[in-house]
């Protein structure tokens, strides 16, 4: 399936989710062929650098190419800058260089070049301790993501890869987020959203720790040491493993109800951040 007509020149790229492109006028003109797909997922993922050919035959095919690879290489180049054509941008969006090919966003938006200017404004605002500025771009860039990086499109160990690194930067920062928003004294409003990422990660022991102030906090305190038993079972079940030193430490600190846990600035310590 070709990408629709468009009557502009900027288009929409995404990956932090299903690999997924709009046109101008908001028209889904996503790639259908997985291997274009693939191969649009690996140039927004090098955006502004040159890309080598080897790079791109590894990502598409992993350890095992066929002797064809380089000419289907070529094909699949082709392809999408047509459709790129069609979708109303240049096709020279994607160039030919002594040393491979070079992805220009120029007008163009990404979703992960959004993200990566995003985090640099939130350190920005971390260094300067505007926290309630830093805790309001971080839920920005997170609704940035649509599910887990490249979803529909991690065939080869190269771009699981690459997957895997933006999902850890996106926990990362989801974890930074939930430490903020405790120190910013909103704990009641979190214990939802914390229940469903305890369900989603149920070995992630930073969303576990965060659960468990917020449910002391509320006055939940029963809940809140049934979080801990919960999290501590399902580490021994699945890995043999006790929690770790900074949940079993936050445990005892709630059995004896120390005066830290309603310290909010306490939360960002060294013992008790992700």
């Amino acid at each position: 399936m070709a990408f629709g007509i468009s009557s502009g020149g900027h288009v929409r790229f995404r990956v932090l989710g299903p690999v997924d492109v709009e046109n101008d006028l908001g028209e889904k003109v996503t790639p259908q062929a997985l291997k274009i797909r693939s191969l649009l997922a690996v140039f927004c993922m090098h955006a502004g650098s040159v890309v080598s050919p080897a790079r791109l035959i590894s990502a598409l095919w992993g350890g095992t190419p066929p002797r064809t690879a380089s000419t289907a290489l070529q094909v699949y180049v082709s392809k999408l800058r047509r459709q790129f054509s069609q979708a109303g941008a240049s096709p020279s969006l994607i160039t030919t260089t002594s040393s491979g090919y070079l992805m220009r966003l120029d007008e163009h938006t990404l979703d992960l070049a959004l993200f990566e200017s995003s985090v640099v404004e939130i350190q920005q605002a971390i260094d300067a301790d505007r926290t309630q500025d830093a805790a309001r771009l971080l839920s920005e860039s997170l609704t940035l993501w649509r599910g887990t990086a490249l979803a529909d499109v991690r065939t080869t160990p190269a771009l699981d890869g690459y997957a895997q690194q933006l999902d850890e930067r996106r926990n990362a920062l989801h974890a930074q987020r939930l430490t903020l928003e405790l120190r910013l004294g909103r704990h009641a409003g979190l214990i939802g959203e914390l229940y469903g990422l305890a369900q989603e990660h149920p070995m992630w022991e930073h969303v576990y720790a965060c659960l468990m102030i917020a449910l002391y906090r509320s006055g939940r305190i029963p809940e809140c040491l049934t979080a801990y038993q919960r999290i501590r079972q399902t580490l021994h079940d699945e890995l043999g493993m006790e929690p770790c030193n900074r949940l079993r430490n936050l445990h005892r600190a709630i059995l004896a109800r120390e005066p830290w846990l309603d310290d909010h600035g306490r939360l960002l310590s060294a013992a008790y951040a992700s």
